[in-house]
């Protein structure tokens, strides 16, 4: 097998020289990387002493610390924001974009419960006809949605049986009744005027508080429009004397339990799908670089360990020496573990709900010390 050169004090980069090649176009990556070259071996003691490194794996070392470092983002951005990524294009890249707050997400989960509360919602609700017969209370509605080829179960939300409106009772404008008062309408001259405005504003409170007792004498002195539904079984009380359609709203029991209410290929449905590239190297600030540049020192340290594990002691001309492969193997494992645990911690620092502590801190801090400030008095 032909002898591999190790580093020998120099290395010139050129694209393909990384396993991947992710950002081997990237001018600031092409520059960099023969520095962290020449970094990463003068830590590992060159020139006093060889290390048995290629450039090559160097470099690899180098695109797996920037590939680490964009995950480690990455995967913070993608738990901070899946709330709002869930459901949108799976198209358009993110890297650069600004992920929009929760609220529009929030407005789609609360549509759920606005399906329960009939106050909007996703589900269609349909509308039914049922014809009733005089002197027939009970109504099957599983069969009424059998007749009319309704696959599944209905839940019936809201019939429309309900007795005269209380006000029809109570003030007609055109006929000049109601109000109790029509004599006295008389005296302030009200009473020749026309049936449309012959009328005297009272407050609304007594319009209500007559209503209120016309509806609850009708529903103790006379039989009073209800219904029941049990089991989808409508009970009409009273007893109708007459035929006619009663209309009904009601939702398919199959649209409520479908959990789907989008679908397409093109959507974001899991945290694998959030389309996030690998992090542009150029765009990566100095902070983020010099993580990158001890990231692959760790990396290039393990890789060394592992090489000169192969041999624990090497001869040499009246004695033998040991290699440091332990030292190497422990102190770059600890190395990458520290490293991981810094980036995690200060990616958490600066999430939203972090911040937004921070900010409300620092408020409550400005407003304690304002209130130390020497308030002037003025003598008139």
């Amino acid at each position: 097998m032909a002898d591999i050169a190790i580093w020998n004090g120099s290395s010139t980069f050129a694209a393909g020289s990384t396993p991947f090649g992710f950002y081997d176009t990237d001018t600031s990556f092409q520059t960099d990387a023969d520095k962290v070259a020449t970094f990463v071996t003068t830590r590992l003691g060159y020139p006093l002493m060889d290390v048995e490194l290629t450039s090559g794996s160097i470099y690899a070392c180098f695109e797996e610390s920037v590939n680490t470092y964009g995950s480690e983002v990455f995967q913070y951005k993608i738990r901070e924001n899946y709330l709002n990524l869930e459901g949108a294009s799976t198209g358009s890249g993110l890297n650069n974009e600004l992920v929009d707050g929760p609220l529009q997400r929030i407005i789609g989960i609360a549509k759920h419960y606005g399906t329960e509360a009939e106050v909007g919602g996703q589900i269609t609700k349909h509308r039914g006809e049922i014809y009733l017969t005089g002197s027939i209370q009970s109504y099957d509605l599983d069969q009424w949605a059998l007749d009319n080829s309704i696959t599944g179960s209905i839940e019936v939300r809201k019939v429309f049986y309900n007795a005269p409106p209380a006000i029809t009772r109570y003030f007609d404008p055109y006929a000049g009744t109601g109000t109790g008062i029509q004599s006295l309408m008389d005296q302030f001259g009200f009473g020749g005027m026309s049936p449309g405005i012959n009328f005297m504003m009272m407050p609304v409170s007594f319009d209500i508080s007559l209503l209120q007792g016309i509806e609850f004498n009708d529903q103790v002195r006379k039989s009073h429009y209800s219904f029941e539904i049990v089991n989808n079984q409508l009970n009409i009380f009273p007893v109708p004397t007459t035929s006619g359609s009663l209309f009904f709203e009601y939702y398919k029991n199959s649209d409520k339990n479908n959990l789907i209410y989008t679908s397409g290929k093109d959507l974001i449905t899991n945290v694998g799908e959030v389309p996030y590239d690998n992090i542009t190297y150029d765009h990566i600030n100095s902070v983020g670089r010099q993580w990158i540049f001890r990231y692959s020192l760790a990396l290039a340290k393990e890789l060394l360990a592992y090489i000169r594990g192969k041999y624990t002691t090497v001869p040499i001309p009246g004695a033998e020496t040991t290699l440091n492969q332990s030292d190497l193997l422990s102190d770059a494992r600890s190395e990458k573990e520290l490293l991981l645990n810094e980036l995690a911690e200060m990616l958490e620092q600066t999430s939203r709900g972090v911040q937004l502590e921070a900010q409300a801190k620092e408020a409550e801090d400005v407003q304690n010390t304002l209130k130390s400030v020497p308030m002037k008095i003025y003598v008139g």
